[in-house]
């Protein structure tokens, strides 16, 4: 029997609100007890000045594989997720070939497994990602798919939307639609502002997400399915989620890390490390973000991994390929705003792991006596500066290159199992 106790360490568990110091025991990859009196057996792991949390969940995760093993493999995928504190991640089905049938769902949770973390996969919504050739998502599910996306480019067609949620809610599955109106975005590479205008950059306004989360939510109301508002941005569409959550749909929605913690000013002098996909936004865009993460209003927080070889981002900005790399970066970018009073720590640790747990229906994201012990340690006041080539993505497009972080991962574990340690 393998024993391994975390002594004086500071216990958060955001679905119960537990924020204490205590001793946590794992015997044979589950939790076996925690708490002030919990008592101390096996391996010892010193915890003091460190926090445990449940392993993080990270719901979009963009790989290469297959078919573009040049910009991530799922094994360098999951050696910055382990770094970063993840222990589960969702891969995105823009894939070559695309994850659109249950062949391909199997073949990439076939070539997750013995990785130290839980591979799970989005079913594309529709055939080759065409927007309008609806998959069978039933049959995706039942092979393992835990939602259903449609990458960067949402579903236009009302009517085609439609019949996916009413599908779909059918097996209670997820739909995930990025919040944008290709109408008004096309051609566009920035957030129309007084800045981007000066940079002489084509810009879309904010407007272009929220008329398509109208539209969503509309649809959701009216069909009854489960949908996520995907990578929202702008202070524009959280009137329209609390509206929605106000009626009880089943409406959810997810922002990335980097827009919690940029704005457009981190574009800078053309920085395309930093041109992103949606667009990095206004500081009142932000600081809403932020508030919204506290309160309740958006659900999860993303890494929106997107690894891109250099040759894609060192070109002139409109030419270059949006996309950051965000595994390795996503506690501790997040850290980073709780350090500086913008994200409260334990809404900020819920949005990454019991609230995805919940929304995919799995078994995650807690501390619980006899539950699997996947576990983050970390140092929530640690000061770094973040080393893009130091990262363990097999792509280092970042836009935190450079910048002092707060907080930083100092274990990982997987089934009890220390899979990654900073030492």
């Amino acid at each position: 029997m393998s024993t391994l106790t975390l002594t004086d360490i500071r216990i958060l568990d955001p679905e119960t609100g537990m924020d204490a110091l205590g001793h946590l025991r794992i015997e044979n990859g589950v939790i076996a007890e925690f708490g002030p009196d919990c008592g101390i057996y096996g391996t010892v792991i010193e915890g003091q000045g460190l926090c445990v949390a449940p392993g993080l969940i990270d719901m979009r995760v963009t790989t290469g594989e297959p078919g573009r093993e040049n910009r991530e493999t799922l094994a360098t995928a999951a050696q910055a997720a382990i770094a970063g504190g993840v222990t589960s991640m969702v891969v995105m089905p823009g894939t070559d070939p695309v994850l659109d049938d249950m062949a391909l769902i199997d073949y990439v949770q076939r070539r997750g497994e013995g990785l130290p973390v839980d591979i799970m996969v989005a079913g594309a919504l529709t055939k080759d990602m065409d927007g309008s050739t609806m998959t069978e998502i039933g049959l995706m599910q039942q092979a393992g798919a835990v939602l259903f996306a449609s990458g960067k480019m949402p579903i236009t067609d009302a009517q085609t939307m439609r019949r996916l949620m009413a599908y779909a809610s059918s097996f209670n599955a997820l739909i995930s639609n990025h919040c944008i109106t290709p109408d008004m975005s096309k051609g566009t590479v920035a957030h129309e502002s007084d800045f981007s205008a000066r940079l002489g950059l084509s810009s879309a306004p904010a407007v272009s997400e929220r008329i398509m989360a109208e539209r969503d939510v509309a649809l959701a109301e009216l069909t009854g399915g489960r949908v996520l508002l995907d990578l929202i941005s702008s202070a524009d569409v959280l009137p329209v989620l609390r509206r929605a959550k106000a009626k009880e749909l089943e409406v959810a929605a997810s922002v990335s890390i980097n827009h919690l913690a940029l704005n457009e000013i981190d574009i800078g002098d053309y920085r395309t490390f930093a041109k992103l996909e949606p667009p990095l936004r206004e500081e009142r865009d932000r600081q809403a973000l932020l508030a919204a993460v506290n309160d309740g209003t958006i659900d999860v927080i993303v890494s929106d991994h997107d690894p891109r070889p250099a040759g894609e981002k060192r070109l002139p900005y409109a030419e270059a390929s949006p996309g950051a790399v965000g595994l390795e970066l996503l506690l501790a970018a997040g850290l980073s705003q709780v350090a500086d009073g913008g994200l409260d720590l334990l809404a900020f640790l819920r949005a990454l792991t019991c609230a995805p747990a919940d929304l995919l229906g799995i078994e995650a994201g807690r501390i619980a006596e006899g539950g699997v012990a996947d576990l983050v340690v970390f140092d929530p006041d640690e000061p770094w500066v973040c080393d893009a080539s130091k990262l363990r993505s097999r792509s280092k497009n970042t836009p935190f290159d450079g910048r002092r972080l707060t907080g930083r991962v100092r274990h990982t574990m997987k089934g009890g199992e220390v899979v990654y340690s900073a030492d």
